[in-house]
């Protein structure tokens, strides 16, 4: 998730934007799956549904980086350790959430994520 509210003030005032996405509640996980269990996931759809409507439909091979390339890379910046959590980004059309909006997130091959914006 993303305030960009946030974003953009911190934007506008030269500032990281970190503060957009480092918010409470912001960091939405479904259940983790171990790579024994599903593998290297590295096509299948992927989709977002905001209130039953299809917003964003597109398949994990057209990540600009695959996840074993997020992970090389992140590992020569940073200590990577088992549970650490990686956040990328999301195909495009991404759009505002008001309360009351109930969002379905669908990778194929993982249990499905449902969340209600409070």
């Amino acid at each position: 998730m993303t305030r960009r509210d946030l974003q953009n003030g911190m934007a506008a005032e030269k500032k990281p934007w970190e503060i957009g996405k480092s918010f409470d509640h912001g960091a939405v996980i479904g259940p983790l799956t171990t790579v024994a269990k599903v593998g290297h996931l590295r096509k299948g759809a992927i989709s977002l549904s905001v209130n039953g409507v299809l917003r964003q439909n597109s398949d994990l091979d057209k990540m600009i980086w695959s996840v074993a390339e997020q992970i090389s890379k992140l590992s020569q910046a940073f200590a990577l350790k088992a549970g650490d959590l990686i956040y990328s980004g999301t195909p495009e059309n991404v759009g505002p959430v008001v309360r009351g909006d109930v969002l379905l997130g669908r990778i194929e091959g993982l249990p499905d994520l449902s969340i209600r914006i409070v």
